[in-house]
């Protein structure tokens, strides 16, 4: 259940994360607002998780796969542009996320 939480909390986060581009300097209300009750909820669910799950643990998925899901949305929706470079440091990303999530004897 707790991953569960992590993994809701990394989802408003991401799209909180949006949410500021899209705010323009937090000049549009409305993704404004958006941004802030992401994040909000988003620490909240963190919080729940981190009962469970070890913080340095919880923070480094939460890092890892935020960054990836933010580059994929800025990709898709913003159409920013990938090298080379960015594919490779994302895939040594989410591999230490699968090494952390399959190997460590740190997680619950």
């Amino acid at each position: 259940m707790h991953w569960l939480l992590l993994f809701i909390a990394i989802l408003c986060e991401t799209l909180a994360s949006a949410a500021v581009k899209l705010s323009e300097g937090f000049t549009r209300p409305v993704p404004t607002v958006g941004l802030f009750i992401g994040y909000g909820v988003s620490l909240y669910l963190f919080s729940l998780a981190i009962k469970t799950i070890p913080v340095g643990i919880a923070y480094a998925v939460w890092s890892g796969v935020g960054v990836a899901l933010i580059v994929a949305l800025g990709w898709y929706f913003f159409g920013q542009k990938l090298d080379l470079a960015a594919l490779v440091g994302l895939a040594f990303i989410i591999a230490g996320i699968l090494i952390i999530h399959l190997f460590s004897k740190s997680i619950s």
